[in-house]
């Protein structure tokens, strides 16, 4: 097993976690930056929870993540089914397997009978662990059990004292005392494997030799290398890369924000600053990098740098991320991304195209996310309805509002209408009156936009031209006419 081959095996039963995604990613780099395989399997075997809804929006976010993968569900293999689904064959091969050799064996307990156990242990203040009671009965009591009919469930016999260690490629060596194990279930009743059998089955006969995966899943490691052993197969190698947090440290969770690929591309992330954000949480490239291309994380990728420390989820840093790559995105492109939602609005149509690809050109430096696009170029489709009202207080209620934006009028009305032009004749003005250039500039910004944040103002008339500027210079001076008693 010299080639790497690696796997991304969600259960669709939700939507693509972030968390997921970023185990996805870390599998990805490590099979691309070694000319490895990379796996997609679902593992589908929660029947109840499965839909396929869920998996096909786990296939389309790590679509949209531009994660590809060499063999899959959808694209078929040398090693499949790729859904759990569709490889019960396989898996009562090898769980047959373990009962002959009297590695597993059948449990009759029923559920009330499992739920006086786990309630005793409450009682009595322990943590559940089943107490054998199907263990040791005879080869005739089992044939016996299933001739009239019980559907029994499958437990691991699990060895009950000594040691099991982990071999991990990012916390090194981990050890686990076997006596804390009980006999777990790997079949139920209904005849699925349950996880932790399948997980091993499935990584076993795919060739997988690196699984690379969040450290929750740690502790499921000893009972998995069991398995391998039993059956006499050699597992592959296991690196658990850190936990992603929420900033308070707990466990993250929707109250902490988008939690979902989708959810973040709905809200207007670009994949390409997720997957850099994504990178950083539990891995070091070095050098102190931030922003990287894909082709940058493929060749330093390496699980050398993973860390073992919780990483801590910063939508801030993602939000800054996404404004860098948002601002490399051409203007035309960007365009496309709301020209529906404009032309809704009416705020684009055919004729006025051009126009419109200036106003995102002029305002593109101030938004972080797409959506932040429409509120963003508003006023320059539709006149302000109201004014900042910090900006009323401090531009407005001045003395002399109404005159200062009479004068800008009066330039607007007799000076070439081009942005440094509008510029010169107002700094100009500004002097002879005895003024700042900012007493003149805030007003009629506020006048002009209705806020007190915009690109230049100079700019920002020019695109809006000398009719709607004069238009609106009236409006605003007609508001102070009315709040100034």
């Amino acid at each position: 097993m010299d080639k790497v081959r690696v796997r991304f095996a969600p259960s669709p039963t939700g939507t693509l976690h972030i968390g997921g995604a970023r185990t996805a990613l870390f599998n990805w780099l490590f099979a691309r930056s070694q000319q490895g395989t990379f796996v997609l399997r679902l593992e589908d075997t929660d029947l109840g929870r499965s839909t396929a809804a869920s998996a096909q929006g786990i296939v389309e976010g790590l679509q949209w993540l531009g994660l590809d993968w060499d063999e899959g569900p959808d694209i078929g293999g040398p090693y499949g089914p790729y859904r759990q689904s569709e490889r019960l064959h396989i898996y009562q091969q090898y769980l047959q397997q373990l009962l002959d050799t009297g590695c597993a064996y059948y449990c009759f307990c029923t559920a009330e009978e499992l739920r006086q156990q786990r309630e005793s242990a409450r009682d009595d203040q322990g943590a559940y662990r089943y107490d054998g009671t199907c263990r040791n009965l005879s080869a005739e009591e089992v044939a016996h059990r299933l001739a009239q009919g019980q559907k029994p469930t499958v437990r691991f016999k699990m060895p009950q004292q000594g040691t099991t260690v982990v071999h991990d490629l990012v916390r090194g060596e981990v050890e686990f005392q076997n006596e804390l194990f009980d006999d777990f279930i790997i079949a139920k009743s209904d005849g699925w494997p349950t996880y932790n059998f399948a997980v091993v089955i499935d990584d076993y006969t795919m060739r997988i030799s690196h699984v690379i995966r969040a450290e929750e899943h740690l502790p499921n490691t000893p009972k998995q290398l069991m398995i391998y052993e039993a059956l006499g197969l050699t597992p592959p190698q296991f690196a658990h890369v850190s936990m992603i947090l929420a900033p308070d440290r707990s466990k993250l969770s929707k109250r902490h924000g988008a939690t979902s690929v989708q959810e973040f591309r709905d809200q207007g992330y670009l994949p390409e600053a997720l997957i850099n954000y994504l990178a950083l949480l539990g891995w070091s490239p070095g050098d102190d990098m931030d922003i990287m291309s894909v082709k940058d994380m493929v060749e330093r990728f390496t699980l050398d740098n993973a860390s073992k420390s919780a990483a801590v989820y910063d939508i801030e840093k993602l939000t800054w991320m996404n404004g860098h790559y948002l601002a490399e995105i051409a203007t035309v492109q960007m365009a496309e991304m709301i020209e529906n939602e404009a032309r809704n609005l009416g705020w684009l149509t055919d004729d006025n195209r051009g126009y419109f690809i200036k106003v995102i050109d002029l305002v593109r430096s101030r938004v972080k996310t797409v959506p932040e696009l429409i509120p963003a170029i508003a006023y320059f489709f539709v006149p302000p309805q109201a004014y900042d009202e910090k900006g009323v207080n401090q531009h407005f209620r001045k003395a002399g509002a109404a005159e200062r934006l009479q004068t800008v009028t009066t330039l607007i009305a007799t000076n070439p209408f081009n942005a440094g032009q509008i510029e010169q004749a107002l700094r100009s003005q500004a002097d002879e009156m005895g003024l700042k250039a900012a007493d003149l500039i805030h007003p009629t910004r506020l006048a002009l936009s209705g806020r007190t944040n915009t690109p230049g103002l100079f700019e920002v008339m020019e695109l809006l031209g000398p009719e709607a500027c004069t238009e609106r210079l009236i409006k605003a001076i007609d508001y102070l006419h009315n709040i100034i008693v």
